[in-house]
């Protein structure tokens, strides 16, 4: 891997339905085989079954993904041959990537009827504050508080 440069970022585009960028990239993370438009419909049924009278699919969408976002996460420093977990505080752009990826995963392990159910009972769980995807950002945390004495460590 060269030292030279830094991989540059991609811009993703804006989804069609909702012009969102996290959408977007909830998407292509949803994707498998290059099956775009199959994890389009999924997300959209899934928020399209989340709309009620009083509040819309994207809205639960977006408090659902900042309740799972994580502050803080532990990262392995090695110093004088001993291995500590060392807290350190998440990055914007990889807290939506966590959130996504522990969303999707979580979705992926309940036992609903198709993976649109699973995906809007996942998102209505993380909209409430509970659920698998909230579980793993608590535990994150949990972690990260109990190695905090290793702080020092990060310089």
């Amino acid at each position: 891997m060269s030292r030279r440069h830094h991989a540059e970022k991609r811009q993703i585009e804006q989804d069609s339905k909702y012009k969102s960028h996290s959408v977007a990239k909830f998407v292509n993370c949803l994707m498998r085989g290059g099956k775009k438009s199959t994890a389009e419909r999924i997300i959209y049924s899934a928020l399209e079954s989340l709309t009620t009278d009083d509040r819309k699919g994207i809205d639960v969408f977006y408090e659902a993904i900042k309740n799972v976002q994580p502050t803080l996460e532990v990262r392995s420093r090695r110093v004088g041959g001993s291995t500590y977990q060392i807290p350190v505080e998440v990055r914007d752009d990889r807290r939506l990537a966590l959130a996504i990826r522990w969303t999707i995963d979580a979705a992926r392990a309940r036992n609903e009827k198709s993976m649109s159910a699973n995906l809007a009972a996942e998102l209505n769980d993380a909209f409430q504050g509970r659920g698998a995807a909230v579980k793993k950002k608590e535990d994150t945390h949990k972690m990260a508080e109990a190695n905090r004495a290793f702080a020092h460590y990060m310089w």
